[in-house]
């Protein structure tokens, strides 16, 4: 009967649930456009914990989005999770981002493109088929009229997340549809954790970091 805290702060959602073999027993999440993690995600998890009646160390693992997304976002996720771990003495598990976040919605045929927004037109993403099966693997790409082209012509491609948002203007295609509203969220983690924890696939603790996909670039400060 695993019990698993999955975090989720890739994007400005912060996100928190505790399931018991995939079937969630408390969730709290949070997005109001700010990056509130730093204030929100640890007191996210005691609610969580107390929704479920149980305590931390009463847990069997915590689950952790393991990007690409924020840069802050993901530090902050992975090192409360590490912190729990090492505290419990827990395994670790990750979860893409962009995997969980194409479980958001459901499709019989064509291809999912989950997609995170990177700032101008670029944009995290991925291609998933109906069954979330990855058939492109994931990159930071900068979207033009030709993007996902190859998917288009052949059926339905459903965009979906923040980075989907901005590219509806540039990629008019008919069979392009796009899935407004929705970000990462832990509660999609609760079954592909549960999942992974079945099998035994876990993280190093003390080496596992964060998926950015793309170095941490500092903006210069202009000059006055």
């Amino acid at each position: 009967m695993a019990t698993i805290v999955n975090i989720e702060t890739a994007t400005k959602n912060c996100s928190v649930s505790i399931a018991k073999e995939g079937v969630i027993l408390g969730m709290q999440e949070l997005n109001d456009g700010n990056y509130s993690h730093a204030e929100k995600l640890h007191p996210f998890i005691q609610q969580v914990v107390n929704e479920a009646n149980i305590s931390l160390k009463d847990i069997d693992a915590v689950a952790v989005s393991k990007g690409p997304g924020s840069y802050t976002g993901l530090r902050i996720g992975v090192s409360a999770a590490k912190g729990l771990c090492f505290a419990f003495d827990k395994p670790l598990i990750s979860i893409e981002t962009l995997h969980s976040l194409a479980h958001k919605t459901t499709i019989k045929d064509g291809v999912i493109v989950p997609m995170l927004d990177a700032r101008r037109m670029e944009v995290y993403a991925a291609v998933y088929d109906a069954k979330y099966s990855q058939v492109r693997e994931i990159k930071a790409e900068i979207i033009d009229e030709n993007s996902f082209k190859e998917y288009l012509e052949n059926g339905k491609v459903y965009f979906l997340g923040d980075g989907a948002e901005k590219c509806k203007e540039v990629i008019p295609h008919e069979n392009a549809v796009f899935i407004d509203g929705e970000l990462p969220s832990a509660k999609e983690m609760a079954s592909l954790s549960f999942d992974k924890f079945k099998k035994n696939d876990i993280e190093d603790v003390a080496y596992f970091e964060p998926f950015y996909l793309k170095d941490f670039v500092v903006t210069p400060e202009k000059k006055r």
